[in-house]
C-alpha cells in the first residue's frame, strides 16, 4: 500500500516530465480530468476529459500550468488498499490572464498494478476553478422546481 502511495505522489511531483511519467504507468493508463464528457467544460477547460497513455496525463499538467501558477498544492489525507489511492486535499491557483486565485479542495483516485498507475482521475471544485477565467457575464439557474432563477456573476 505504501508503494501505491508512493508511485502516485511520484507522478504528481512530476507530472509534466513524459519520461518520468511514463516510467510511473502502465502504457495503457487511462487519465480522467474533472469529467468524462463535458463539452462546456472542455471548452473552458480543454484539459478536461478523459485521455489515454501516460501523455493524456502530461497534456493535462501542462495546460494547467499553462493556465494556472500555483500558489499552494496541499495533500492532507491519503490512503490506500489493495492497490487504490486517494488523495484529498487543497490547492489555490491564480490564473495566468485574469489574475484571479481560487482555493479549493481536490480528489485523486488512482489504481496502482504492478508498481504501476493503470488509472487516475483528477477532480476539484470546477465551477469554482473555472471562474477564476471568467471575463464577464452572468450565468442564471433555476435549481427547484418552485424556486426562483438565480443569477451569479455581472448583473
Amino acid at each position: 500500500m505504501t508503494n501505491s502511495i508512493a508511485v502516485v505522489r511520484a507522478i504528481l511531483a512530476d507530472p509534466t516530465n513524459l519520461d518520468h511519467v511514463r516510467g510511473l504507468t502502465t502504457p495503457d493508463v487511462k487519465y480522467v480530468s474533472l469529467n468524462d464528457d463535458n463539452p462546456e467544460l472542455h471548452a473552458v477547460m480543454p484539459w478536461s476529459g478523459p485521455g489515454q497513455g501516460a501523455e493524456a496525463i502530461v497534456r493535462a499538467f501542462v495546460l494547467v500550468r499553462r493556465a494556472w501558477d500555483t500558489v499552494s498544492f496541499e495533500a492532507e489525507q491519503v490512503f490506500a488498499s489493495d492497490g487504490n489511492v486517494a488523495i484529498f486535499g487543497h490547492f489555490t491557483y491564480q490564473s495566468t490572464v485574469m489574475r484571479k486565485t481560487v482555493t479549493t479542495p481536490f480528489a485523486i483516485r488512482a489504481e496502482v498494478e504492478d508498481g504501476k498507475v493503470s488509472f487516475m482521475q483528477f477532480m476539484e471544485d470546477t465551477f469554482g476553478t473555472a471562474a477564476s477565467f471568467r471575463s464577464g457575464g452572468s450565468y442564471r439557474f433555476r435549481t427547484f422546481p418552485d424556486g426562483d432563477e438565480v443569477s451569479v456573476g455581472d448583473q
